[in-house]
């Protein structure tokens, strides 16, 4: 299970430093996707695999679930950890989330989510979390 935060910076040529905690779990090849709120997703390639068969397993006739497939599938690309501990962020992932400099990489239970520093600390401090707990109640979740 992946948790916590970790601030990194992007460099010039698009590598990511990935923390030592979460390249123990991941290992030295994973998926790195376009993800919901505009982050990336990360994925160890047996949660991807599954994530994936489920995503191919969407009916082809219903137009939102190809949108939704379409999204995943397209925006993926398997990296790899180099010998510093980074790995290379295609530009068109990049442009998606818009990573320039400043970046945090935040462990969420079944994948890593990579945030521009900007857009965490926006999502992070609009959080209402009294509404979101009333929300997550409804869906069966209680603490």
């Amino acid at each position: 299970m992946f948790m916590s935060e970790y601030n990194h910076t992007v460099d010039p040529k698009g590598r990511l430093i990935i923390p030592s905690k979460f390249r123990d779990q991941l290992g030295d090849e994973f998926v790195v996707s376009k993800g919901m709120d505009g982050c990336l997703f990360v994925y160890a390639n047996e949660d991807w695999a599954a994530f994936e068969e489920k995503l191919t397993a969407l009916p082809l006739i219903n137009k939102e679930a190809r949108q939704f497939a379409r999204f995943f599938l397209s925006g993926a690309a398997q990296v790899e950890v180099d010998k510093q501990g980074r790995i290379l962020l295609p530009q068109n992932l990049r442009d998606f989330a818009e990573l320039t400099k400043d970046v945090v990489l935040v462990g969420v239970g079944s994948r890593i989510e990579i945030w521009s520093k900007d857009k965490w600390d926006n999502v992070s401090a609009d959080e209402n979390m009294d509404d979101i707990a009333k929300a997550m109640e409804a869906l069966g979740l209680t603490i």
